[in-house]
């Protein structure tokens, strides 16, 4: 591995491609601390200090503890992520636009592209106006903003709808010029940015000032990082794990020449949804807790059904309500994750397109007839995959919740290791395959 990386940064363009993104990821976290300008950030750090109110914890994981701090880059690429949802739902709604995205070539991803741009820009401005009215009734009297009023709110709506735009071309120029998947990596960067909170987490159950060292507290670290471990190793072997079905080509002569004959595989991922689902679900179930505060300053400590529903929403990332709402979330979150992985499995891998190109080709399964048969058959195995791996993301994206009853304080979740994971081997797997171009052996060797 070593020596694959010393030969990838011999290699003069990988080696420009690594500093282009080590450079933009450096200029990603400096942004990371400039407050928004109008923000009193001693009053705000008063306010992140004193309150339990964890409302946005995966966002501000994402973001690297960027909107705990209202940097300009507080929203992070969250509002982007949710415009490339609602373009892939519309693509399958519109004709025109699921014939752009299927047929359009290069050009057509471009457009695709464009509109998932201006939708975002969209999207972040009805968020930042949201995180304004929020900030200013929610802690009103507190000094937040320096001076409220009309002004302040449109240079903090306009800073942070900037601070979003600025990291989609961060991101496109890491994806056109550097190495990976630019949005990705930006998540990437956020998510182990909060690794340091969890060493002194880890460190302080084992020595604690005053009390000294804690023979349960090493235990305890211990068996944390052994099941971060094991959940690491769970989550690499379901992302690469897949279903081969063998597909045999029959011979046909062409001419004096004959072609076909030959034996293959489609491949079927038991995670083909990625960590799509848990982010939409997550982001689904949250929104009434960003929303209701906007309305009502004291809706925590207040009853009633609107209450009852911010209450709900708030147990995705907090127990504080208790038990009750924490077991209603985390069942509901499983449902939705559930169906979302069917839906995005579904909306990228369809059955009967690929029976019809087997048919057309020559080839059938061994065993099953061409056609109808193919296609109830592969649909039969998509069922059990995308059941089985809907459920473990489940399961990994609800660890957080059950350690939310623990005094353990590791914000360094289930969902957090999927999307750093996933994002790493697809990183990896990219670097190997411009490294195999220039016949170096690679990582995966």
């Amino acid at each position: 591995m070593f020596k694959t990386i010393k030969n990838a940064l011999k290699t003069p363009d990988i080696r420009k491609r690594i500093l282009y993104t080590l450079l933009l990821i450096v200029v990603f976290r400096f942004g990371c601390y400039i407050t928004v300008p109008g923000v009193d950030a001693i009053a705000l750090n008063n306010i992140a200090s004193s309150s339990t109110n964890s409302i946005s914890g995966l966002i501000d994981i994402i973001s690297g503890g960027a909107f705990s701090r209202f940097s300009i880059f507080a929203m992070s690429i969250t509002p982007y992520i949710t415009a490339s949802i609602v373009i892939q739902l519309l693509g399958m709604i519109i004709p025109s636009l699921e014939k752009l995205t299927k047929e359009g070539g290069e050009e057509g991803k471009q457009k695709v592209n464009r509109y998932t741009k201006i939708l975002t820009v969209v999207l972040a401005l009805i968020e930042a106006i949201g995180l304004y009215l929020t900030y200013s009734r929610a802690y009103k009297g507190l000094g937040v903003f320096v001076n409220p009023g009309f002004g302040t709110g449109l240079l903090v709506v306009t800073s942070l709808v900037t601070g979003t735009a600025l990291l989609m071309w961060l991101g496109d120029q890491i994806t056109n010029k550097g190495i990976g998947n630019g949005i990705s990596l930006i998540i990437f960067i956020g998510i182990i940015s909060s690794l340091p909170s969890v060493v002194t987490t880890l460190y302080r159950l084992i020595y604690t000032a005053g009390v000294g060292f804690s023979t349960t507290g090493l235990i305890t670290a211990i068996a944390i990082i052994a099941g971060a471990l094991v959940l690491v190793a769970g989550v690499v072997f379901v992302q690469e794990a897949e279903r081969r079905i063998p597909v045999q080509y029959a011979k046909k002569v062409v001419g004096r020449k004959m072609y076909g004959g030959q034996s293959t595989h489609i491949p079927l991922k038991l995670a083909m949804a990625g960590v799509m689902p848990v982010i939409f679900a997550s982001s689904l179930l949250t929104f009434p807790a960003m929303i209701i505060p906007m309305f009502n300053s004291n809706i925590a400590s207040a009853t009633g059904f609107w209450a009852g529903v911010y209450k709900f929403s708030m147990s995705t990332s907090s127990a504080q309500f208790g038990i009750g709402y924490t077991i209603a979330n985390a069942l509901v979150y499983l449902v939705l994750i559930v169906g979302f992985t069917y839906f995005y499995t579904y909306a990228t891998f369809n059955p009967a397109e690929v029976s019809n190109n087997i048919k057309k080709n020559g080839g059938f399964i061994p065993g099953i007839r061409a056609g109808k048969p193919t296609t109830e058959y592969i649909s039969s195995i998509m069922k059990k995959l995308t059941l089985f791996g809907g459920l473990f993301l489940s399961l990994i994206a609800i660890l957080p919740m059950l350690l939310s009853f623990t005094r353990l304080n590791i914000t360094f979740g289930g969902t957090s290791i999927l999307i750093v994971v996933g994002v790493a081997l697809e990183t990896v797997q990219q670097l190997e395959s411009r490294l195999v171009m220039r016949h170096y052996k690679g990582f995966l060797e």
